[in-house]
């Protein structure tokens, strides 16, 4: 039985909201409960989504809002830029929109992202409201407050910290959600049993057959686990000086991977999954996990249907990428390991142990 809807509280004094996760919410006023009034309402989104769901979510602002705006975005990594973000401030400017204006993000990571980065940068902020339609956009990219678009040399390198009024996770959308995905999400699940709580691992192992099949009980259960983990970690620390950093385990070497093949022709969570791989790897070269730790999670990141090889870029280029990534220091790339089974930190390593680690899961 699924309940109808749950609330995970992200906790940050008068930046403080909720994520709200159930099914039916894109055809429920409540969703929209305590949101403040608004001049004007603007959705942004895809033409993917746009077809399957922006009716809805016209209807359902409308009950609210007046008037309520529509723009849709090229859809992909690729279009994380600022072409793309100038467009959503045509739009904004081209309708008069002012202070009060609301901006709801209908869509994946890419949407939410530079929806979200043109909320914190449109007359220096106005409000806005994540939906997120995809299974890594509920677990992850919609909640604590990174926004950003990519740089040809990195990804999210120009952004802000911003966070929005409400998360509105509406199960039933990931009903249309792509194979591929879906997949792609499940990256970012599994991602928060190593370094956070090694029993929802084992639960992920146990259950990941009913995730696969879109089993709604085990989406709302690993939907609610995700963000109660992040949660609980951006509350203490939003901006990302510490501990935060760990949400970023196997990201180092993803982010190589999408900006060494160009934005867009592996998925994020892809890039995430196969990077997993490669930082459990560095976990045990460095001699904080056993080979069979690290063997299971390959496995189990195996199974969800991700890639566990890298594309063959060159050691060279992988370092040369890292050591652009926002967690560098100096030009020392700083990885997140895993010290023990639910306990993630940050480690420089030797370019010469990253390299081994390269060779040894690239094609």
């Amino acid at each position: 039985m699924v309940p109808k809807t749950e609330c995970v509280g992200i906790e940050l004094s008068d930046r403080s909201y909720d994520i709200v996760i159930g099914t039916g919410l894109l055809d429920d006023g409540a969703s929209l409960d305590k949101l403040p009034a608004a001049t004007t309402a603007l959705v942004v989104t895809n033409p993917a989504v746009s077809k399957l769901y922006a009716a809805r979510t016209l209807a359902l602002l409308q009950r609210k809002y007046r008037p309520v705006l529509l723009i849709e975005l090229p859809d992909g990594e690729a279009y994380k830029d600022w072409t793309s973000l100038n467009l959503i401030f045509d739009r904004l400017l081209g309708a008069g929109c002012d202070r009060k204006t609301l901006i709801f993000a209908l869509g994946g990571g890419v949407v939410g992202d530079i929806a979200g980065f043109s909320a914190a940068c449109y007359m220096r902020g106005v409000p806005f409201v994540q939906i997120p339609t995809t299974l890594l956009a509920q677990v992850d990219s919609s909640v604590g407050g990174k926004t950003a678009i990519n740089h040809p040399m990195g990804k999210n390198m120009i952004g802000a910290f911003y966070q929005p009024l409400r998360v509105i996770a509406d199960l039933d959308t990931l009903d249309t959600l792509p194979e591929r995905e879906l997949s792609a999400g499940l990256a970012e699940v599994i991602k928060y049993g190593p370094i956070a709580d090694d029993a929802f691992l084992h639960w992920i192992e146990a259950n990941l057959d009913a995730l696969l099949a879109r089993d709604k009980a085990a989406l709302a259960y690993a939907v609610k686990r995700s963000c109660e983990i992040k949660a609980w970690v951006v509350g203490q620390d939003e901006r990302e000086t510490g501990l935060r950093a760990i949400l970023n385990f196997g990201h180092t070497f993803g982010h190589a991977i999408e900006a060494g093949l160009g934005y867009g022709e592996w998925l994020h969570g892809e890039a995430v999954g196969c990077g997993m791989v490669m930082a459990i790897d560095l976990s045990q070269r460095l001699g904080f996990v056993d080979a069979a730790y690290a063997e299971r999670l390959t496995r189990l990141i195996e199974r969800a249907r991700l890639p566990i090889r890298g594309p063959a870029l060159g050691a060279e280029r992988y370092l040369e990428l890292m050591r652009v990534d926002k967690k560098s220091e100096a030009g020392e790339i700083r990885f997140v390991v895993i010290e023990a089974p639910g306990r993630a930190v940050m480690r420089p390593a030797p370019d010469a142990m990253v390299r081994d680690v390269i060779a040894a899961h690239t094609a």
